[in-house]
């Protein structure tokens, strides 16, 4: 084997091991976020599964953002701490949109403790919740999926290469401030959907405490809990697809402007 087919299999070697390696940290960065989006990294879904999703994802985002990777590796050695920064990166980003699930459950929750109805089927699901958030969660999912949520998740994986760069530490007080942003919108959007039932029970509760106070002999516990069920099984009926909608639209401008601190 002549010296010069010697050099060019070294070379091809150094550029299959920099493109492999460059390839794997952009793997860190979506499987760590893959672990924790909503849909694609429930618990329901099979470990296999998630992490063929996980694969599928970084051969979609690598084409984008191969430029920026490469930069971390130099001559086959690895420049940085790309372990801990692109696993930080994903688990980051998947928090962000992991939220909103939360704020499902938050208000399902809410709804469930206002209308009694905490306690029916609260096992249903893979995490013990209300019958309410079991069903708000699974309505949720549905219509993100339908909506296109993988091809958000795509672009938005792909835009955090520019606000967190491949390799560099996120600024603490830039990530703190967008964390307790997301934090606080997500309790507000929680408190938001579950509004309805809150007022309702107010309202019953003061209906039925002037009832117990006009007519003390009648046991309104017994004959308001069933009335009280059957009303926040009602409500539910009308107010889940506005509040779907809401969460919806919530959901989809967050994505398309995933790092805009929220007011």
């Amino acid at each position: 084997m002549t010296p010069e087919i010697t050099n060019a299999l070294i070379q091809l070697t150094l550029l299959t091991r920099e493109g492999l390696l460059a390839g794997f940290f952009i793997f860190l960065r979506v499987g760590a976020a893959m672990a924790l989006i909503p849909a694609f990294g429930e618990q329901s879904v099979p470990a296999r599964v998630r992490l063929a999703l996980a694969v599928a994802f970084t051969c979609i985002v690598a084409p984008a953002v191969s430029s920026q990777t490469a930069a971390l590796v130099v001559g086959g050695e690895v420049i940085g701490f790309p372990l801990i920064t692109e696993t930080l990166a994903g688990i980051s980003i998947g928090i962000s949109v992991r939220l909103f699930v939360l704020a499902l459950q938050m208000a399902g929750t809410i709804a469930a403790q206002s209308t009694s109805l905490s306690q029916f089927f609260g096992g249903a699901g893979v995490e013990p919740q209300p019958a309410i958030s079991q069903l708000l969660v699974v309505a949720g999912l549905a219509l993100a999926v339908m909506a296109g949520l993988h091809v958000r998740l795509a672009e938005f994986i792909v835009l955090s290469y520019d606000v967190l760069p491949a390799g560099a530490f996120p600024s603490v007080d830039d990530l703190t401030k967008w964390g307790l942003g997301q934090i606080t919108h997500a309790v507000y959007l929680a408190f938001s959907l579950a509004a309805p039932f809150v007022i309702a029970s107010l309202i019953y509760n003061v209906a039925l405490g002037i009832i117990n106070r006009a007519m003390p002999s009648l046991m309104v516990s017994f004959v308001g809990a069933p009335a009280l069920a059957l009303g926040g099984l009602l409500l539910l009926l009308l107010v889940l697809p506005l509040a779907m909608g809401i969460w919806l639209t919530d959901l989809n401008q967050f994505l398309a402007d995933p790092f805009a601190v929220p007011r």
